[in-house]
């Protein structure tokens, strides 16, 4: 059986992969420097911390995932075996740097510290709350396949279809028709490619030239509102900007991976700075464990049936290698296996995507490839992963259960929802979200002029209330109608049980506010 180290369709599956851990990396630039202070004379932090401690736990992750992969090939004699997809997981990222980092930096500035001691601050504590969600992963791993085994597979697959309802597929498709001058293109060349498997001139991967005609497009449109000063502004707002490419040449360099691990354990000997962290970390750190034990399951309805306590714990080695070498950010499984099988991709493309994001990192390119690349060149080959994988959690399961699954994409689509609502909350300004939802009386009476129903059926608190843990509850309804559909009743009344202890501690349904910031209300804290 020959199992190559790289086939031309892992190029496809790259690009895709790319793409995603792309935006993470942004996102970590952006909200860092943005909100933790990482900029100016601090930008050290991002540049020599946490983008090289996030290549060392990418790297580390890809490598195994590839050779994982191989591994199992050779030992079915199989050539179509896929890897798992791997990289930094989107859900932390922001939890962390909202709930963790950006308030350590606000209070450090506000006792007086200097912008370069509360930023450093900021990032050890996300550092410490990284290595606590990787060991988190890494001992879950052990226990992991018994869920797996006791949970039906509707529960599991629903919810990484409601994820890729929203967060994947929604999220790209407004992409596409915010900028469609650049994006309608790659993502016509994408669905010929992957729904009608039309080939292109000399095998060229369909991947690779969507990212190309993307880019030349965006770059002619740069071209022309050069030489037509009065384009209109839907014309103009889709053009590049080679500002952005001069000033992100500034920061090219070498940046080796430094140790941090002693700035995480003098942390750790004080427990007064991250107990209150807890509330944050433990939530997070589960999420991650059964989001991945979820998309190892996803694997196996694919066709590739991959150790589930050896592929939880590489990923909980991956995040507390990324916290001793800098990065504040937890790495995942991905959602999206299927996607990248039916793409044809194998173990090449995690390889490639490992060396190629490690050497961004290194090298302090990250900017430099967004302002070269226009993100929407290749978010067309995502939002047809999240098609796919919303696809397999109907097809791979029983037939009688796909009401099962379908009851299961409540809390993500509510989750995204919840997303999207917060984010123009943050943007829009005027009344926050906890001055709106005090403005009603327990009664439900409008206390200042305004009620859930008066904002035609804006049902906020309900939004939030099943936002909050959906990955579990997701699961846990989904399981609960399996077992109803296979009148297991008794297995359903275990399962209903296990949905009122989750509620009653917190971990699903209760929240608190602060202004626009939601967090978890856990019982054993003080609101």
């Amino acid at each position: 059986m020959n199992y190559p180290y790289f086939v031309r369709r892992d190029l496809d599956g790259f690009f895709g992969l790319f793409v995603d851990n792309l935006i993470q990396l942004l996102l970590i630039l952006t909200l860092c420097s943005g909100l933790c202070g990482m900029t100016g004379e601090s930008s050290y932090l991002l540049y020599k911390h946490v983008l090289p401690g996030a290549a060392i736990s990418i790297l580390i992750g890809n490598l195994f995932y590839a050779w994982q992969a191989r591994r199992l090939a050779k030992k079915e004699g199989r050539s179509d075996v896929t890897a798992l997809p791997y990289g930094i997981n989107t859900p932390s990222l922001l939890v962390y740097v909202f709930f963790v980092m950006a308030p350590a930096f606000g209070k450090a500035r506000a006792e007086g510290m200097s912008p370069d001691e509360a930023a450093t601050l900021a990032w050890e504590l996300g550092l410490v709350a990284c290595i606590g969600s990787g060991l988190i992963e890494f001992f879950g791993a052990f226990i992991a396949e018994t869920v797996r085994r006791r949970t039906p597979r509707a529960a599991l697959l629903s919810t990484l279809a409601g994820i890729a309802v929203g967060f994947i597929s929604m999220t790209f498709a407004l992409q596409i028709f915010q900028k469609p001058l650049i994006a309608m293109l790659p993502l016509a060349i994408v669905l010929i490619t992957y729904f009608a498997q039309a080939p292109f001139p000399f095998h060229l991967p369909g991947g690779m030239v969507s990212v190309l005609l993307g880019t030349g497009i965006a770059w002619l449109l740069t071209g022309l509102i050069a030489v037509w000063p009065e384009a209109p502004s839907w014309l103009a707002d889709s053009a590049m900007k080679p500002g952005n490419v001069t000033a992100s040449l500034d920061q090219l360099g070498f940046y080796l991976p430094t140790y941090s691990g002693a700035r995480v354990f003098q942390r750790l000997a004080d427990p007064s700075q991250w107990v209150g962290m807890l509330s944050v970390i433990v939530p997070m750190g589960l999420f991650n464990l059964i989001g991945s034990l979820q998309n190892i399951e996803s694997a196996e309805a694919g066709g590739d049936k991959f150790g589930t306590r050896s592929s939880l714990a590489a990923n909980g080695i991956g995040t507390i290698c990324a916290a001793l070498f800098g990065s504040c950010f937890p790495t995942t499984i991905y959602i999206g296996h299927p996607g990248w099988k039916a793409l044809g991709a194998r173990a090449g493309y995690s390889t490639l995507n490992g060396l190629v994001v490690t050497a961004l990192c290194l090298t302090g390119a990250v900017s430099l490839v967004n302002s070269l690349v226009p993100m929407e060149s290749g978010i067309a080959i995502v939002l047809w992963i999240g098609i796919i994988i919303t696809a397999q959690a109907f097809s791979a399961v029983p037939r009688e259960h796909a009401p099962a699954v379908a009851v299961g994409l409540f809390p993500a689509i509510a989750a995204w929802g919840f997303t999207v609502t917060n984010g123009a909350f943050l943007m829009a300004g005027g009344k926050t979200m906890q001055e709106l939802l005090t403005s009603v009386t327990s009664t439900g009476e409008p206390t200042g002029g305004i009620s859930n129903i008066e904002v035609n059926g804006f049902l906020l608190h309900g939004l939030i209330s099943l936002e909050r843990g959906y990955i579990f509850t997701c699961m846990i309804l989904a399981a609960i109608s399996a077992f109803l559909i296979d009148r297991k009743f008794f297995t359903a009344g275990v399962w209903s049980l296990i949905a009122a202890a989750f509620a009653a501690v917190g971990l699903t349904h209760a929240y608190q506010l602060s202004g626009n910031g939601v967090d978890f209300l856990f019982a054993f804290t003080q609101p």
